[in-house]
């Protein structure tokens, strides 16, 4: 300490913990809500009926757990648009990163963010520049809640078209008013972007810390911004990623078809598409509440009763979908430490070999 002042180097404080506390704090106590709500919900609609319901599906998950494959990939074809030309990796290895990414956002309390960042590392890691990967990763969330919401209003306007009623208007009007909010979180977001977010972050951290490391990443954040806004400049490549993701967003729908045919309750496909569209949007406005469980629970019930469906089908519907993100998302969160673990073997034996640094 005596030599940074001799030097007259200001030390970088630690940042402080009761930030950080209080925001797992929030999560955790949000999840628990949730969790009890949906306990709630399950025991109001009868427990037995929905476990009834469940095994009535039965092996069907393995088919909806499989057919998840397809939303993924048509994801995973929206980003590959977004990555550099000459440098992208195989699609095996991008589907692998997607199933990873998901695996988090769906499972960790991360607020559908972790997801992303863990992403961007893992391509980093197969061969695509730091500054690229960043880059398309941020691109990417905003085409994803662009198509979202485009999504949502698509099936908004499918259940105005089958009816008018209070009802449906009551629920219309929460949904939309939700998504209201997220289109206004987007517009800042996307200014954000313009202004040239990371750079102005590094501003800010480094008129807090005045540490020479800042100045040195500011000069990467700049070339981050830079690399964004080339993406948003390829028109073609921008557009063609908005058109794979929109695809996702509908073949979703195929899930909640497949639920319920197994179920012995089928739907049609217009009416799986708005169930998918107004639970993706209810999901998407709770994105503070961990897997917003609870919330989902809740909603799929209002959005069942519209078309007939009773209180413990829908229960049901939004158990399987719970079931199905744990038997693609579990595997995922193990491949994932697998391969971290791996890395930093290879990383040991590499600076323990003769001669290393």
């Amino acid at each position: 300490m005596k030599r940074g002042l001799q030097s007259g180097q200001a030390q970088p404080q630690p940042r402080p913990p009761g930030r950080s506390r209080a925001i797992r704090f929030a999560l955790a106590i949000a999840g628990i809500l949730g969790l009890a709500f949906a306990t709630y919900l399950i025991a109001a609609s009868g427990a037995a009926q929905i476990l009834e319901a469940m095994l009535v599906i039965g092996w069907g998950l393995v088919a909806v757990t499989l057919f998840h494959v397809v939303p993924m990939h048509l994801a995973n074809l929206s980003w590959r648009e977004l990555l550099p030309r000459g440098g992208r990796p195989g699609a095996g290895v991008l589907l692998w990163i997607r199933w990873i990414r998901e695996s988090v956002n769906t499972l960790l309390p991360v607020g559908q963010v972790g997801g992303d960042l863990v992403c961007a590392r893992l391509v980093h890691l197969k061969g695509v520049p730091a500054v690229s990967a960043l880059a398309s990763m941020v691109v990417d969330l905003t085409v994803s809640v662009l198509t979202q919401l485009a999504f949502v209003a698509l099936g908004l306007a499918l259940l105005l078209m089958r009816s008018l009623e209070p009802s449906v208007l009551a629920v219309a009007w929460g949904v939309a008013a939700g998504m209201a909010i997220l289109l206004a979180l987007m517009a800042t977001f996307l200014l954000a972007q313009r202004a040239g977010m990371f750079a102005l972050m590094t501003r800010i951290g480094g008129a807090l810390l005045r540490s020479e490391t800042s100045l040195r990443l500011g000069a990467k954040a700049a070339e981050i911004d830079r690399a964004v806004r080339a993406l948003y400049r390829d028109r073609r490549a921008f557009w063609r990623s908005m058109g794979w993701r929109f695809a996702d967003w509908i073949a979703g729908a195929g899930e909640v078809w497949l639920i319920m045919y197994f179920l012995g309750k089928p739907v049609s496909l217009a009416e799986a598409l708005i169930l998918e569209a107004l639970g993706t949007g209810v999901r998407s406005a709770a994105f503070l509440v961990p897997g917003a469980i609870g919330i989902l629970e809740g909603s799929f019930i209002v959005f069942g009763s519209l078309f007939g469906i009773s209180a413990a089908d829908s229960l049901a519907l939004a158990l399987a979908k719970r079931v199905r993100e744990l038997l693609v998302g579990l595997p995922g969160l193990i491949a994932w430490q697998i391969a971290e673990g791996r890395r930093l073997i290879g990383d040991s034996r590499k600076t323990g070999a003769p001669g290393a640094p």
